[in-house]
């Protein structure tokens, strides 16, 4: 169904939600995916499914938020499979909070895992596409990176400055052959809610999780973008449950 098949896929936060289900499906498909995540029991039993199914995988932990562990990604995809076709920038953290609540630490870990992330991931992998003149960058930004609302602030910009870094990417790298892809899930069954510190704001959410969709859902809109001829870049997309007002 997708046109996947032996492309070389590096997804970041993959032992879980929206990143384990692109790994399935794209692995299903033929794809070859290199998992990223911090937690390794995670990522062997999903490489162990994904082979079990006559999938190829290989796994690294890696913390995004390390520059050095993010190269070390991309040159261990590199060295295994001799390219690299497509990075899924997935990985991201919610902890919600009003500002008033001055949670300094909160705010400083979202910045480096959702922004400084994103990039760290974008600076590995474009030397190896700018040398093949070809390949694709996919981040996952968040509705809210469209929409701002109380005490998802720091949130929220982290994912504006996601299509602003992708938006400029798409500018600067489209006569490399380079396409982009803006990802804009609305609510999504995964375990980003875990991360929402505030219990007021964590119960809010959890109480809307019926209408939720699952994490394949967003799953199937990478592999969508990614299925496209080179000569496409479907450069957004934004995925809500239906019943999803905002």
């Amino acid at each position: 169904m997708w046109n996947v098949k032996d492309k070389v896929v590096i997804i970041t936060g993959a032992s879980s939600g929206i990143g384990e289900a692109a790994a399935k499906l794209l692995a299903q498909n033929g794809a070859k995916v290199v998992l990223a995540a911090r937690r390794e029991d995670r990522l062997i039993s999903l490489k162990r499914t994904i082979e079990e199914q006559g999938g190829a995988a290989i796994y690294k932990v890696t913390d995004i938020s390390s520059h050095p562990e993010v190269e070390d990604l991309a040159r261990l995809a590199v060295d295994t499979f001799g390219r690299i076709d497509v990075l899924v920038n997935n990985a991201g953290i919610m902890p919600l909070s009003y500002l008033h609540e001055k949670k300094v630490s909160e705010w400083d870990q979202m910045i480096d895992i959702n922004i400084k992330g994103v990039l760290y991931g974008i600076g590995a992998v474009l030397p190896y596409m700018r040398a093949q003149k070809r390949g694709h960058i996919i981040n996952v930004s968040s509705v809210t990176g469209h929409i701002v609302r109380k005490s998802w602030a720091v949130y929220s910009g982290t994912k504006f400055a996601v299509r602003a870094i992708t938006e400029a990417l798409r500018q600067e790298e489209a006569e490399n052959n380079i396409r982009t892809t803006i990802i804009c899930p609305g609510g999504v069954m995964t375990e980003l809610v875990h991360t929402v510190s505030n219990a007021e704001i964590r119960k809010d959410i959890e109480e809307s999780m019926h209408r939720a969709l699952p994490a394949e859902a967003i799953a199937n809109s990478i592999a969508y973008a990614i299925s496209q001829p080179e000569s496409t870049a479907v450069n957004e997309i934004i995925v809500r449950p239906t019943s999803q007002e905002l």
